[in-house]
Protein backbone atom coordinates (compact mmCIF):
# COMPACT_ATOMS: atom_id res chain seq x y z
CA UNK A 1 0.00 0.00 0.00
CA UNK A 2 1.50 3.75 -0.70
CA UNK A 3 1.71 6.08 2.54
CA UNK A 4 1.26 9.62 2.77
CA UNK A 5 2.50 11.93 5.22
CA UNK A 6 0.75 14.59 6.45
CA UNK A 7 3.26 17.00 8.52
CA UNK A 8 1.14 19.39 10.68
CA UNK A 9 -1.73 17.54 10.07
CA UNK A 10 -5.15 18.41 12.02
CA UNK A 11 -9.33 18.57 12.00
CA UNK A 12 -9.45 20.81 8.80
CA UNK A 13 -7.60 20.49 5.43
CA UNK A 14 -5.06 18.02 6.75
CA UNK A 15 -8.00 15.62 7.94
CA UNK A 16 -9.43 15.91 4.97
CA UNK A 17 -6.35 15.38 1.94
CA UNK A 18 -5.98 12.01 4.68
CA UNK A 19 -9.57 11.29 3.80
CA UNK A 20 -8.94 11.50 -0.45
CA UNK A 21 -5.99 10.10 -0.46
CA UNK A 22 -6.78 7.32 1.91
CA UNK A 23 -10.14 6.77 -0.12
CA UNK A 24 -7.62 6.32 -2.94
CA UNK A 25 -5.93 3.27 -1.29
CA UNK A 26 -2.83 4.98 0.86
CA UNK A 27 -1.89 4.22 4.30
CA UNK A 28 -1.95 7.33 6.16
CA UNK A 29 0.60 8.50 8.65
CA UNK A 30 -0.65 11.92 10.90
CA UNK A 31 2.47 14.18 12.34
CA UNK A 32 1.48 16.84 15.21
CA UNK A 33 2.51 18.15 18.15
CA UNK A 34 -0.17 16.63 20.39
CA UNK A 35 -0.67 12.80 20.88
CA UNK A 36 -4.34 13.45 21.69
CA UNK A 37 -5.51 15.70 18.85
CA UNK A 38 -3.61 12.54 16.66
CA UNK A 39 -5.65 10.29 18.06
CA UNK A 40 -8.30 11.56 17.30
CA UNK A 41 -7.64 12.18 13.71
CA UNK A 42 -6.99 8.03 13.60
CA UNK A 43 -9.74 7.59 15.29
CA UNK A 44 -11.95 9.22 12.64
CA UNK A 45 -9.94 7.15 9.74
CA UNK A 46 -10.28 4.41 11.20
CA UNK A 47 -14.20 4.51 11.34
CA UNK A 48 -13.75 5.15 7.53
CA UNK A 49 -11.84 2.35 6.96
CA UNK A 50 -8.65 4.02 6.64
CA UNK A 51 -5.36 2.46 7.95
CA UNK A 52 -3.90 5.51 9.74
CA UNK A 53 -1.17 5.90 13.01
CA UNK A 54 -0.38 9.51 14.64
CA UNK A 55 3.49 10.28 15.15
CA UNK A 56 3.96 13.48 17.54
CA UNK A 57 6.45 15.60 17.09
CA UNK A 58 7.16 19.28 17.04
CA UNK A 59 7.60 20.69 13.60
CA UNK A 60 10.19 23.05 14.44
CA UNK A 61 12.69 20.53 15.86
CA UNK A 62 14.92 18.90 13.34
CA UNK A 63 15.27 16.07 15.47
CA UNK A 64 11.75 14.97 16.59
CA UNK A 65 10.35 15.75 13.23
CA UNK A 66 13.15 13.08 11.42
CA UNK A 67 12.29 10.64 14.39
CA UNK A 68 8.95 10.65 13.83
CA UNK A 69 9.16 9.96 10.00
CA UNK A 70 11.42 7.70 10.42
CA UNK A 71 8.90 5.80 12.36
CA UNK A 72 6.38 6.21 9.97
CA UNK A 73 8.95 4.72 7.29
CA UNK A 74 9.74 1.84 9.35
CA UNK A 75 5.76 1.55 10.30
CA UNK A 76 4.64 1.87 6.95
CA UNK A 77 7.85 0.60 4.81
CA UNK A 78 7.82 3.93 2.85
CA UNK A 79 6.57 7.09 2.43
CA UNK A 80 5.21 7.95 -1.00
CA UNK A 81 4.07 11.40 -0.52
CA UNK A 82 5.32 13.91 1.32
CA UNK A 83 2.14 17.03 2.45
CA UNK A 84 3.65 19.70 4.70
CA UNK A 85 1.42 22.03 6.07
CA UNK A 86 2.50 23.00 9.65
CA UNK A 87 0.62 25.92 11.22
CA UNK A 88 3.10 28.10 12.93
CA UNK A 89 0.71 31.20 13.99
CA UNK A 90 -0.07 33.77 12.39
CA UNK A 91 1.46 36.47 14.93
CA UNK A 92 0.85 40.39 13.25
CA UNK A 93 3.99 41.62 12.17
CA UNK A 94 4.71 44.56 10.02
CA UNK A 95 7.70 44.12 7.91
CA UNK A 96 9.44 47.34 9.87
CA UNK A 97 8.96 45.11 13.14
CA UNK A 98 10.61 42.09 11.95
CA UNK A 99 13.78 40.96 14.15
CA UNK A 100 15.43 38.16 14.19
CA UNK A 101 13.68 37.05 17.10
CA UNK A 102 10.36 37.55 15.95
CA UNK A 103 10.84 35.95 12.73
CA UNK A 104 12.94 32.66 13.95
CA UNK A 105 9.36 30.63 14.99
CA UNK A 106 8.43 30.71 11.13
CA UNK A 107 11.56 29.99 9.95
CA UNK A 108 12.15 26.80 12.41
CA UNK A 109 8.81 25.72 11.58
CA UNK A 110 8.11 26.69 7.98
CA UNK A 111 11.18 26.50 6.47
CA UNK A 112 13.74 24.66 8.25
CA UNK A 113 10.94 21.85 9.34
CA UNK A 114 10.16 21.41 5.39
CA UNK A 115 14.40 20.72 4.70
CA UNK A 116 14.24 18.10 7.89
CA UNK A 117 11.28 16.63 6.53
CA UNK A 118 12.08 16.17 3.15
CA UNK A 119 15.38 15.06 4.30
CA UNK A 120 13.99 11.90 6.17
CA UNK A 121 11.96 11.15 3.06
CA UNK A 122 13.56 11.98 0.21
CA UNK A 123 16.60 9.27 -0.03
CA UNK A 124 13.42 6.53 -0.06
CA UNK A 125 11.49 8.10 -2.89
CA UNK A 126 15.65 8.81 -4.78
CA UNK A 127 16.22 4.84 -4.47
CA UNK A 128 12.22 3.98 -5.42
CA UNK A 129 12.23 6.40 -8.44
CA UNK A 130 9.16 7.88 -7.27
CA UNK A 131 7.58 9.86 -4.99
CA UNK A 132 5.76 13.38 -4.17
CA UNK A 133 6.29 16.40 -2.05
CA UNK A 134 3.95 18.73 -2.13
CA UNK A 135 3.93 22.44 0.56
CA UNK A 136 1.46 24.39 1.38
CA UNK A 137 1.62 28.33 1.85
CA UNK A 138 -0.44 31.00 2.36
CA UNK A 139 -1.31 33.30 -0.40
CA UNK A 140 1.51 35.64 0.82
CA UNK A 141 4.26 33.89 0.40
CA UNK A 142 3.78 35.38 -3.27
CA UNK A 143 1.90 38.40 -2.66
CA UNK A 144 3.12 39.75 0.69
CA UNK A 145 0.51 40.63 3.48
CA UNK A 146 1.99 43.61 5.57
CA UNK A 147 0.59 42.58 8.58
CA UNK A 148 2.01 39.23 8.14
CA UNK A 149 5.59 39.90 7.42
CA UNK A 150 7.15 37.31 9.51
CA UNK A 151 4.89 34.56 7.91
CA UNK A 152 5.41 35.67 4.39
CA UNK A 153 9.16 35.40 4.76
CA UNK A 154 9.66 31.88 5.96
CA UNK A 155 6.82 30.84 3.28
CA UNK A 156 8.32 32.53 0.36
CA UNK A 157 11.33 30.74 1.26
CA UNK A 158 9.60 27.70 1.38
CA UNK A 159 7.79 28.34 -1.96
CA UNK A 160 10.85 29.29 -3.81
CA UNK A 161 12.61 26.06 -2.57
CA UNK A 162 9.67 24.06 -3.41
CA UNK A 163 9.72 25.16 -7.41
CA UNK A 164 13.60 24.68 -7.22
CA UNK A 165 13.19 21.04 -6.04
CA UNK A 166 10.08 20.35 -8.76
CA UNK A 167 12.51 21.82 -11.37
CA UNK A 168 15.50 19.67 -9.95
CA UNK A 169 14.25 16.25 -9.52
CA UNK A 170 11.83 15.91 -11.98
CA UNK A 171 13.88 13.92 -13.95
CA UNK A 172 14.24 11.38 -11.51
CA UNK A 173 10.58 10.50 -10.89
CA UNK A 174 10.17 12.69 -8.12
CA UNK A 175 7.00 15.52 -8.09
CA UNK A 176 7.32 18.77 -6.30
CA UNK A 177 4.91 21.12 -6.07
CA UNK A 178 3.70 24.46 -3.65
CA UNK A 179 0.25 25.23 -3.23
CA UNK A 180 -0.65 28.46 -2.12
CA UNK A 181 -3.50 29.06 -0.54
CA UNK A 182 -5.09 32.89 -0.73
CA UNK A 183 -8.67 32.51 0.89
CA UNK A 184 -9.95 30.82 4.35
CA UNK A 185 -10.17 27.33 4.78
CA UNK A 186 -13.77 26.68 5.76
CA UNK A 187 -17.43 25.96 5.44
CA UNK A 188 -18.59 29.24 6.09
CA UNK A 189 -16.78 32.85 6.13
CA UNK A 190 -17.89 36.64 6.70
CA UNK A 191 -19.53 38.22 4.08
CA UNK A 192 -17.45 39.16 1.28
CA UNK A 193 -14.67 37.17 2.42
CA UNK A 194 -13.85 34.11 -0.28
CA UNK A 195 -13.33 30.65 1.08
CA UNK A 196 -13.54 26.89 0.20
CA UNK A 197 -14.57 24.24 1.96
CA UNK A 198 -11.26 21.31 3.00
CA UNK A 199 -12.81 18.90 1.74
CA UNK A 200 -13.27 20.36 -1.58
CA UNK A 201 -9.53 21.88 -1.56
CA UNK A 202 -8.09 18.44 -0.63
CA UNK A 203 -9.64 17.19 -4.02
CA UNK A 204 -6.92 19.71 -5.83
CA UNK A 205 -3.81 17.93 -3.83
CA UNK A 206 -5.43 14.72 -5.67
CA UNK A 207 -5.71 16.31 -8.89
CA UNK A 208 -1.70 17.48 -8.36
CA UNK A 209 -0.30 14.57 -7.35
CA UNK A 210 -1.96 12.66 -10.36
CA UNK A 211 -1.28 14.80 -13.13
CA UNK A 212 2.40 16.00 -11.73
CA UNK A 213 2.68 18.70 -14.01
CA UNK A 214 2.56 22.52 -12.05
CA UNK A 215 5.30 23.57 -10.06
CA UNK A 216 2.99 26.19 -8.41
CA UNK A 217 -1.16 25.47 -7.74
CA UNK A 218 -2.74 28.74 -7.14
CA UNK A 219 -5.95 28.25 -4.50
CA UNK A 220 -7.85 32.29 -4.66
CA UNK A 221 -10.84 33.65 -5.10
Amino acid sequence: MPTIAIVGAGPGLGLSIAKVFGGHGFDVALISRTKDKLDSLVAELTENGITAEGFPADVADPAQLTGALKTAIARFGQIDVLEFSPHAGLSMTSPKEVTIDTLRPQIDSLLYGAVAAVQAVLPGMLEAGSGTLVFTTGGGAINPYPMLATANIAQAGQRNWAINLHNALADQGIYAANVAINLVIGTEAPEGVPYRSPDEIALDYWALHTSRDQAEHFIGA
